[in-house]
């Protein structure tokens, strides 16, 4: 398979913004990588050069997915998201200085049917993603990534890493663990494991997890490795706890670096491949980013469709993104 990264220019961030009269767009101040340099290849010096302390890309692909019995559809909430974010408000809230907007990988449209041939696809983005991360990190910058599947946690994990020279610890707001066997080949459903597995991963922290979705022998994993704690979403609802005082008492001994990664199939009537009726808000997730104190290495956001395969669609993906990018860039 063969990909390339779609660096954006100014005039491509430009198009997606409605100009209005009175007001400032964040797409009209963001910054973009051919402003600093002229080169084509991506380099942490060229990168260091933009006082943006955020770097936002894309991986718009649903091979991930469909490689784990799923239905397709997440390629199309990159477009809709990155839409509604440049045309967010610039003001004294939210600067668009604060954010390099660098492009997109192009992955080719995968129609196999074959699970084998589709892991072996994912293994392959794996191998296209993980380098642009790893230089992103190496300037400093912090990755913002808009998915595409969950198993694109293995190569931003892994890019963080190898950055960082030294495992690093996740937090995943997620109703599924993502802990299957990394042997039966890359999906979207193995992304953590392979990471564990591979010396990237050290603390592995689960909240919101369901329990009507963890497998016994995910739970055998969790039980055998004390360095992966999981809060559930059946035990907040038991006994009527707030997610951010959970998330807060669930994350006190928490190890940097940390990354924070947002499966959207986890917040209530967000469309994803594994959508739900019963999960947490979008308004309860806001607040744990937003009030969070812990300092996050990078944010993926995950799992979220536009319109999925069967035909459904969700025409506030865009905004629900938006709103979760916009908080992780306000906290600073």
């Amino acid at each position: 398979m063969m990909a390339n990264f779609n660096v954006f220019s100014q005039s491509d961030i430009l198009s997606m913004v409605n100009l209005r009269d009175g007001e400032t767009k964040l797409g009209e101040k963001v910054t973009y990588y051919n402003q600093f340099t002229a080169e084509e290849t991506i380099t942490a010096e060229s990168l260091q050069q933009s006082a943006a302390k955020f770097v936002l890309l894309g991986i718009p692909e649903d091979i991930g997915v469909r490689a784990n019995y799923g239905v397709g559809g997440t390629h199309t909430a990159w477009k809709p998201a990155l839409k509604a974010l440049l045309n967010l408000q610039q003001n004294h809230f939210l600067k668009g200085a604060d954010l390099l907007v660098l492009g997109a990988f192009e992955i080719p449209e995968n129609n196999a049917t074959d699970v084998a041939e589709l892991r072996k696809a994912v293994a392959e983005i794996d191998e296209l993603v993980y380098p642009i991360i790893q230089t992103i990190v190496t300037a400093g910058k912090i990755p913002v990534v808009i998915g595409g599947g969950h198993n694109n946690c293995y190569p931003i994990i892994k890019g963080a890493a190898l950055a960082l020279k030294g495992k690093i610890n996740v937090l995943n707001i997620d109703a599924h663990t993502d802990l299957r066997n990394p042997e039966e080949g890359r999906h979207s459903g193995n992304g953590f494991s392979t990471a564990i597995r591979d010396g990237f991963l050290d603390e592995y922290q689960i909240l919101g997890l369901q329990q009507n979705y963890v497998s016994e022998a995910q739970l055998n994993v969790i039980s055998k490795n004390s360095a992966i704690k999981a809060l559930y979403f059946d035990d907040l609802l038991k006994a009527d706890k707030d997610l951010y005082t959970a998330a807060k008492t669930f994350l006190k001994d928490a190890k940097n670096p940390l990354g924070l990664e947002i499966d959207l199939d986890s917040i209530s009537h967000t469309l994803s491949s594994a959508a739900t009726p019963s999960g947490l808000t979008l308004n309860e997730v806001r607040k744990v980013i937003l009030s969070t104190k812990q300092p996050f290495s990078y944010l993926h956001l995950c799992e979220g469709a536009y319109e999925l395969n069967d035909g459904r669609q969700d025409e506030t993906i865009g905004k629900t993104i938006a709103y979760l990018v916009c908080d992780f860039m306000k906290r600073r």
